[in-house]
């Protein structure tokens, strides 16, 4: 028996280094795993944070270039306005125009007809269909208009 003792003793010895040899491997096993798991977490959270960076940034251009769409509108918008307010005072600049230039030449058609009247120092008086009536005093210097509607 005591020889059987000396025998196993180096295979014990062999057997226990190969055993521990295993553990090494085990836990160097178990900690690239484990190292692996935070580099993969670690990269997942860089792509994330890249993700979300360039989220953020593709965001940022989008405002900007709405914003940029929007000046636009708006701008494009008081353009119109202001031609549309340039068109309207142009329209009631001409239309006043008009109307003056009507008004002058009622006022020389009554002068020429007064001039075509005119007495010696005379008053006409005129009477059309009951509803108008004009009359026109001439003194020497500048004749007078006068108008009375009766009824209407």
């Amino acid at each position: 028996m005591g020889s059987k003792c000396c025998k196993s003793g180096p295979d014990k010895d062999v057997l226990e280094k190969e055993k521990l040899k295993w553990l090494r491997e085990k836990r160097l096993r178990a900690r690239v795993k484990a190292a692996g798991k935070i580099q993969a977490w670690w990269r997942g959270t860089l792509v994330r944070r890249t993700l979300l960076v360039a989220a953020l940034m593709a965001w940022m251009i989008q405002i900007w270039w709405r914003t940029l769409l929007w000046r636009r509108v708006l701008k494009r918008r008081q353009d119109l306005l202001k031609i549309y307010v340039i068109q309207e005072e142009a329209a009631v600049k001409l239309q006043s125009w008009v109307r003056m230039w009507q008004c002058h030449r009622r006022y020389c058609h009554m002068c020429n007809a007064l001039c075509i009247l005119q007495g010696p120092k005379g008053c006409f008086t005129f009477q059309t269909q009951d509803i108008l009536q004009e009359q026109y005093e001439v003194t020497p210097s500048h004749p007078e208009f006068h108008i009375e509607i009766l009824s209407v």
